[in-house]
């Protein structure tokens, strides 16, 4: 039963205990333990990747770009901006099944070999989730109850979306923090990977950050933290950066429960009709944090301890470790080759409805482009979060870059029609 708390709280089978709980019986005793069932060969043989590479300019005087530092204004505060680090490039590139992508990298020595990997053993862990009979024989088992649960509580509903949403989450930490490469003593990717984890990174991320920062600041190239040496070779957040997350998630909390108390008070709401506008609609707060009860701090489903069959067990302990073992493997199978010259981005036929946006990466994602194009008059069709493909109409050319400069704005990247 969900726990008792104010009026902003109590929403029917609202509980991320009892979520957390319900992930780690479906994940137990491990997502990923079978090593075999990541299948290191590709579908098409072993993939020769040609990506580009664009530099980031810099807004006047900042050392960030224009996108960041509205970024950074609106929703970051009370990041400084010298607290925060900008890869110097973009990177774009079609991944082994065909899907364009974007991502960022530099200033570190990395260079685009980690994002490039970093996609391709998200695909390598997203087929063995797929794969995993034992896994959909416990999803289609749930019942009624945790169901609802989940419904109430995540954003994604869907378990096998819920992991795979984990699995890219976990490649965005390694993704962003290989911009402060050249501040840890690793030097290679696969050192890199290594190093992460053993310093216990993806766990302080997911432990430490706001929602909705990571997903963000990574289309935008950027992290707002810093590394310093730990003991035995690892390496940590300053107790700087640490406040200033803190900070962050404190007052997007505060963001997230003012709207409810207003919702529900001034503007006579239901809980679930102020989680249908604020959240569903307008996109304008996290659920996660608008519902927890007083006192409580949001925890990380996928980081909570349950006792599953005797044993204690969380999931992202067991994913993370997967993660790192298939981008070191994969390392030795990937061949990158730069591409001169930057795509160019021409528009012939006004009618053309198909276009991707590679950093989609969730059902809030996709909520909030189809809210965006449907207010620019450009019906939306189609969005498939697994090939990351839009399907949307346009009455001339003209409109479609004006939809397709407001998603940017947005902070997504937009690869237009070839």
């Amino acid at each position: 039963m969900p726990r008792s708390g104010p009026a902003s709280s109590r929403i029917d089978g609202y509980d991320r205990t009892a979520a957390s709980r319900i992930l780690a019986r479906l994940a137990f005793p491990g997502l990923f333990t079978d090593r075999n069932a990541v299948a290191a060969e590709f579908p098409g043989g072993e993939p020769d990747i040609q990506y580009r590479l664009a530099p980031l300019v810099p807004a006047p005087g900042s050392h960030l770009t224009a996108s960041q530092q509205r970024y950074l204004t609106s929703f970051m505060q009370p990041c400084p901006a010298a607290a925060v680090t900008s890869a110097t490039h973009r990177v774009t590139w079609n991944d082994s099944v065909g899907v364009p992508n974007v991502a960022h990298c530099g200033p570190s020595s990395l260079g685009p070999m980690v994002p490039i990997v970093a996609r391709e053993s998200t695909l390598a862990l997203w087929r063995a989730l797929a794969a995993d009979a034992g896994l959909a024989e416990r999803i289609a088992g749930l019942d009624a109850g945790a169901s609802q649960v989940l419904e109430a509580t995540t954003t994604d509903v869907e378990p096998l979306e819920i992991f795979r949403i984990g699995v890219e989450a976990t490649a965005r930490t390694l993704v962003q923090h290989a911009y402060l490469a050249n501040q840890t003593p690793y030097r290679t990717p696969d050192q890199f990977a290594h190093g992460l984890r053993d310093s216990g990174v993806f766990a302080v991320v997911a432990s430490t950050w706001y929602w909705e920062l990571q997903a963000s600041t990574f289309r935008r190239g950027m992290i707002p933290v810093s590394f310093v040496p730990g003991p035995g070779g690892t390496v940590r957040y300053p107790p700087e950066t640490l406040a200033t997350l803190r900070a962050m998630k404190d007052a997007t909390i505060a963001q997230a429960r003012a709207v409810m108390a207003r919702a529900v008070t001034s503007e006579k709401l239901t809980v679930a009709a102020a989680v249908q506008k604020y959240y569903h609609d307008l996109d304008l707060i996290a659920k996660q944090y608008a519902l927890l009860p007083t006192g409580e701090q949001p925890r990380c489903l996928g980081q909570m301890t349950h006792t599953v069959d005797g044993q204690r067990f969380s999931v992202q302990p067991g994913v993370v470790t997967a993660y790192v073992e298939t981008f070191v493997r994969l390392l030795d199978l990937v061949r990158v080759t730069l591409l001169p010259g930057l795509p160019e981005e021409e528009i012939t036929d006004p009618q053309e409805r198909t276009f991707h946006i590679p950093d989609m990466n969730c059902k809030h994602c996709r909520a909030t482009v189809t809210t965006l194009l449907e207010s620019m008059d450009a019906p939306v069709a189609e969005i498939d979060l697994v090939t990351k493909r839009v399907v949307a109409g346009f009455r001339t050319v003209a409109a479609r870059e004006r939809a397709f400069d407001a998603i940017r704005d947005a902070g997504y990247t937009v690869v237009p029609p070839r």
